[in-house]
């Protein structure tokens, strides 16, 4: 929070108000209207959208009549911070039955400045509020760093306890209002995706907002941010519903197969796995309206709605870091209609790039990184010829295979709502 505060600061663009309260919210068809409550004095706050980043309890949410809807899952847990020096990788161990909490589950992990973040599962009849006393949350502490062999010193920093859950909106969007973060999703702990889940929210609405405002697309393009977004959030349930069932087993039988999955692990290079899920593939936006299918033919590498892959450029450097911030149109090798296409695409679009990756740059003197080695052309799968279409946020929106640079200036035309551009 110090980090985002000292860097909101620098910058002239975000104007911090302490001490105020959201306690009313108006919209129509053109604007968005905040009851603004200040020490200095109540005012109202105008404005085109409305991102409502206000957390778990949203009062935004609340002011508009909607509710999150989901499950809850087994278990509760204590989260404690703790300050010391402890020499162990930076990686997530997890304790299951352990001396320090028997028939329960401790997780542990590095944070930075010495701080280590400790999960432990509280048992079905104990009262949440007299475990986190603080004399007891120390005993419970003092006992799981013995535990893992910690005999130095340490600080207790900060205490709460939380249940897993699943949560969500029907919609991230009411109106003008876009929801992201935990006020439009409860994600469980497990997993450690609830941050990350609301960082893509807030950068897959802010492009979308930002092509909008400079009048670079038209409003239907803000209609893809919930079917996006809320599809990876149900994507992030589903794997978070994996690792708290593991966790914390609702069942006898869940108990036996985690058991069985531990115990293999212990002798079974296969069965580790089991124990410490991979879970960080980026989310594919297959299904979104933004998504362009048609044109692909039999293909290898990425399709449409995933990541676009990065590799090794000529000169040391990453090929991702040369897309542009607005949409990238790549091309492997393609002469022909290449002038005319870059004309119409900086017509429709003066943000966004044309690139040609291949062995010699175009003819007509245009935007080039040198393939020579064809690593670019193998990480996308791509002959000679073909196509994609690129989003802000790295996304491929679309992939062709021979065909003429400009069917992607006319998906981008389609995208942005501007087919007779």
């Amino acid at each position: 929070e110090q980090y985002l505060f000292d860097a909101a600061k620098k910058s002239e663009l975000i104007d911090i108000r302490w001490c105020s309260e959201a306690v009313a919210v108006r919209q129509n068809e053109a604007r968005v209207e905040i009851d603004v409550k200040d020490p200095n004095g109540d005012y109202v706050l105008q404005a085109d959208w409305l991102l409502a980043a206000d957390g778990a309890k949203s009062p935004l949410r609340s002011m508009l009549g909607l509710r999150l809807k989901g499950e809850n899952l087994e278990g509760r847990y204590v989260i404690v911070d703790v300050r010391m020096e402890h020499h162990y990788p930076t990686i997530r161990r997890a304790l299951f039955d352990p001396d320090c909490n028997p028939d329960a589950t401790v997780l542990i992990h590095r944070q930075p400045e010495n701080i280590w973040r400790i999960d432990y599962q509280l048992k079905p009849d104990e009262d949440a509020a007299q475990a986190t006393t603080e004399k007891n949350v120390r005993t419970k502490i003092a006992a799981i760093l013995e535990e893992i062999g910690h005999k130095g010193p340490w600080e207790l920093e900060w205490w709460s306890v939380y249940t897993a859950n699943t949560l969500l909106l029907d919609d991230y969007r009411r109106q003008r209002v876009f929801f992201i973060g935990d006020s439009a999703h409860i994600v469980p702990i497990f997993g450690v995706r609830g941050l990350n889940n609301g960082l893509a929210d807030a950068e897959n609405i802010a492009w979308k907002l930002a092509m909008v405002e400079r009048g670079a697309a038209s409003e239907r393009l803000l209609e893809s941010y919930s079917p996006e977004r809320r599809g990876a959030t149900l994507d992030v349930f589903a794997n978070a519903v994996k690792s708290a069932r593991f966790m914390t087993p609702p069942t006898r039988g869940y108990q036996l197969m985690r058991d069985a999955a531990l115990s293999l692990a212990l002798t079974e290079s296969f069965a580790a796995g089991f124990a410490n899920p991979r879970q960080m593939t980026p989310y594919t936006y297959a299904d979104s309206p933004l998504t362009q299918r048609a044109g692909m033919g039999e293909t290898a590498g990425p399709l449409p709605g995933t990541m676009a892959p990065n590799a090794r450029v000529a000169d040391g450097g990453n090929f991702c870091d040369r897309l542009s911030r607005a949409f990238t149109i790549l091309s492997f090798g393609a002469e022909a209609g290449v002038s005319e296409a870059r004309e119409r695409l900086h017509a429709l679009e003066p943000e966004s790039r044309l690139l040609i990756a291949g062995e010699r740059p175009p003819a007509d003197g245009g935007e080039f990184v040198a393939d020579a080695e064809g690593e670019i052309a193998r990480r996308f799968g791509a002959e000679q010829g073909d196509v994609f279409l690129i989003r802000p946020d790295l996304y491929l929106a679309g992939r062709w295979r021979g065909k003429p640079v400009g069917v992607a200036v006319e998906a981008l035309s389609r995208i942005l709502g501007r087919l007779g551009d």
